[in-house]
């Protein structure tokens, strides 16, 4: 078995968890109307335990569910990226990034930073699993839908949708590859020009310098040489906000949370929920309070 199929078959049974609740955790309903506004301040804070939870479980549903040969064995990665890998297989090695989402929460706020230059044999899948309680408030983690996409693609457009220079730079991870693998860097960052207008226009000039090609995000050493060369003459800032996910505009994903905010659940879409949750509504809330006997 080539990496290759063994990532069409780990999607194929990623995609078939669609619906199915996941006996992780579970949260019991809350009895009164403030019970409910009180449980709706703090549920997004279940997001980090169940996301951990959810990658145990989906490693379990892979070895469980999937024909693999003898020896091969998803295995999850922590720390280390990306969170799973099958092991065992003599080819290269394939693996799957996790990243979870609580609509209930907020945005999808998972980043994504490993370099491009990794993923050239595209042997790694980025999975987003969307998730919500039961009952919204409570009741166990339910798979709402999964979104999976080549981590190439996402670290391309990324790198596309954030490099402008002289205003942002995308740069690429030091080569570390000598180093122990605790050491190693595999992380690009993105950076703002802070200069004055006097710098600006100086910086204006030496990127005009590069030709017409200059826009155009590049990996390679002699690119990310002039952009080390520009962020080292001119003031730039790290931007921490650099590579979240719900920001690079991948149509597909974009699809895919505009579906998820529409679809429904527990005989509300999601955004309905979100927006009846905000505003404290309490004729919405009253449907969440545990049945009084």
């Amino acid at each position: 078995m080539r990496y290759q199929e063994a990532l069409e078959i780990a999607t194929a049974n990623l995609l078939s968890l669609r619906g199915h609740t996941i006996d992780v955790l579970t949260v019991s309903r809350p009895r009164d109307i403030q019970g409910a506004i009180e449980l709706s301040k703090i549920v997004s804070k279940l997001s980090p335990i169940i996301g951990n939870l959810l990658e145990y479980a989906i490693t379990r549903h892979l070895n469980e569910a999937g024909t693999w040969e003898e020896n091969y064995q998803w295995i999850r990665q922590d720390p280390g990226f990306p969170d799973l890998i099958l092991n065992g297989i003599p080819d290269i090695q394939p693996g799957i990034e996790i990243k979870t989402w609580f609509p209930l929460s907020t945005e999808i706020t998972a980043r994504f930073r490993d370099s491009q230059t990794h993923f050239s044999a595209n042997q790694v899948k980025v999975v987003i699993v969307c998730w919500m309680l039961e009952y919204i408030l409570a009741g166990q983690p339910k798979i709402v839908d999964i979104w999976v996409g080549d981590a190439i693609e996402i670290a391309k457009t990324r790198d596309n949708h954030y490099h402008n220079p002289l205003s942002y730079v995308v740069m690429e991870p030091e080569d570390t590859r000598l180093r122990t693998r605790n050491l190693q860097q595999t992380n690009c960052h993105g950076y703002k020009f802070q200069g004055t207008v006097e710098q600006f226009n100086q910086a204006m000039l030496l990127v005009q310098d590069w030709g017409h090609q200059a826009q155009q995000y590049r990996p390679d050493p002699d690119y990310q040489k002039r952009i080390r060369q520009l962020t080292g003459s001119f003031p730039y800032r790290l931007d921490t906000n650099f590579a979240k996910v719900d920001r690079i505009s991948l149509p597909s994903l974009e699809t895919f949370k505009t579906n998820i905010l529409n679809s429904i659940h527990t005989g509300r879409s999601i955004q309905s929920w979100i927006n009846a949750i905000k505003s404290r509504d309490s004729s919405v809330l009253q449907q969440l309070i545990y049945p009084s006997i």
